[in-house]
């Protein structure tokens, strides 16, 4: 058996929209802690390496010419190349 509704109570305007002192101090300790700087370090042999990549074809073939083996095999390695790929 079902009983009819008699009566509706309106809903309670809210009184007090701002948070309760407890919340902010909850909100303000959920911050994210400080960030901290990371220190990279390179060794000194990829800064090496980094500097053979990053140099340009004039400055191999000037280390080349003042003796340097491995600039003197690069510049053999990118003619052997060169010499390989059909002309067009």
């Amino acid at each position: 058996m079902s009983n009819p509704i008699s009566a509706v109570t309106p809903a309670q305007p809210v009184q007090n929209a701002t948070p309760a002192p407890a919340a902010k101090q909850k909100a303000s300790e959920t911050k994210s802690p400080p960030t901290t700087a990371d220190t990279v370090t390179i060794s000194t042999s990829a800064k090496a390496i980094l500097q053979e990549v990053q140099e340009n074809h004039a400055q191999t073939v000037q280390e080349a010419d003042s003796g340097d083996n491995q600039a003197r095999r690069l510049l053999a390695k990118e003619a052997a190349a060169a010499a390989s790929t059909p002309k067009g």
